[in-house]
């Protein structure tokens, strides 16, 4: 699930702001305002828990390793492995499925099974498509109803990736690869019919005078790995500040910065548009046993099941990382991002989603999927205030 939480906390005063792989690279402080500047004109956002249209929750496969991309033989069948991406997978699908499409594809076999449907399954059956296979996805469910479907939407490349100690050089080599053939691609997408990917501006707004670089402290052995400020700094553009007065939102500070954003729905009807126009074919079975796999006519897979690979494959590496998200309908003329008080909110095109942060570790090791009305208006009534009268 492609999400903001995999980035280290950055506190501003009493609420904590979240310094994202997306965000501009946090500076000590940020001055008084863009020079030159125009007034900032946002258009209100109607934020009121009567206006909650549903609220969802899924689990994101992390694996404190990184990723799984090897290859093994099962049941009589090459499978090629490409699940694990934590809060990255609609983020690294494109360069980690051109990774697990070269695989399969060096064994000579032009016949190939992809097994699952979500952002890493879609993208890995049409890159082998566009390379002359013939590809069957085979799924128990096919979106909406995949765990990919319910992630936040936003470039988070190293979100969850892996825990700091496992990121080796040559993980760190290979995260580089994927992270920037993925969005390069993405890049591709921009201003096609339905903006399946598209840059947006967010607002991190702080109530404090300045914004304070204060790390909360984790975990040294299982703090999550912070690659994109490492090894991709030119990804993450530069934003510009507004002082209290030059913008809507009373006495607080404003720092404005472009995000690329996926618009899930629409992203996922360009996958398997193209993926069905190009003659490929998806067959509805669930997977009870890897010994099944010895019954489909492919004799290469590629295995995209994300956390359902732990009760599939007996994967015990996986750790669940429970996610929510307050969801409503779109408004007309609201399109921009807002991040205030360890909570965001995202204005896709599809839905607008809004997701409270709790702490480094939240939803951790959580498998529980029942949604939590209390955290969903907590996140809707923080960005609500930001529009109260008198601010």
């Amino acid at each position: 699930m492609t999400s903001v939480l995999g980035r280290r906390r950055f506190l501003s005063g009493a609420g904590a702001s979240l310094c994202l792989g997306v965000l501009p690279r946090c500076a000590g402080t940020i001055g008084a305002g863009a020079q030159g500047a125009a007034r900032l004109q946002l258009r209100p956002l109607d934020a009121s828990v009567a206006r909650i249209s549903r609220i969802t929750v899924c689990t994101r496969p992390f694996r404190p390793q990184g990723p799984r991309l090897d290859v093994e033989q099962i049941a009589g069948k090459t499978v090629v492995h490409n699940y694990g991406h934590g809060g990255s997978g609609w983020s690294l699908s494109r360069g980690s499925g051109e990774i697990a499409a070269r695989k399969a594809l060096a064994t000579g076999e032009r016949e190939i099974a992809v097994i699952g449907c979500g952002a890493l399954g879609m993208t890995s059956a049409l890159l082998l498509q566009r390379a002359g296979a013939r590809v069957t996805i085979y799924a128990k469910e096919l979106p909406p109803n995949v765990r990919s479907s319910l992630a936040t939407g936003l470039f988070t490349p190293d979100s969850r990736i892996c825990f700091e100690r496992y990121a080796t050089p040559e993980f760190k080599t290979l995260w580089q690869g994927m992270c920037r053939r993925s969005y390069q691609n993405y890049s591709t997408l921009l201003h096609r019919p339905g903006n399946p990917v598209e840059f947006i501006n967010q607002y991190e707004i702080a109530d404090e005078p300045e914004f304070r670089r204060t790390a909360l402290e984790t975990d040294a052995d299982n703090h999550f790995a912070e690659l994109q400020s490492e090894l991709t700094p030119d990804l993450l553009p530069r934003g510009d500040a507004f002082a209290p007065g030059a913008h809507p939102f009373g006495q607080r500070r404003v720092r404005r910065t472009p995000i690329l954003m996926f618009n899930i729905a629409q992203y996922t009807d360009y996958l398997l548009s193209r993926f069905r126009s190009q003659g490929g074919r998806i067959t509805l079975r669930e997977f009870h046993s890897p010994a099944e796999f010895a019954q489909l006519p492919e004799k290469v897979l590629i295995n995209c099941t994300g956390y359902g690979a732990q009760a599939l494959l007996g994967d015990n590496s996986l750790v669940p990382v429970r996610g929510q998200l307050a969801r409503m309908q779109p408004q007309p003329g609201i399109h921009y991002a807002l991040l205030y008080r360890a909570t965001l909110f995202l204005a896709r095109r599809d839905e607008f989603v809004f997701q409270h942060f709790r702490g480094e570790y939240q939803g951790f090791n959580d498998v529980s999927t029942d949604p939590d009305r209390a955290e969903a208006e907590l996140a809707v009534n923080t960005i609500a205030q930001l529009f109260a009268a008198g601010v």
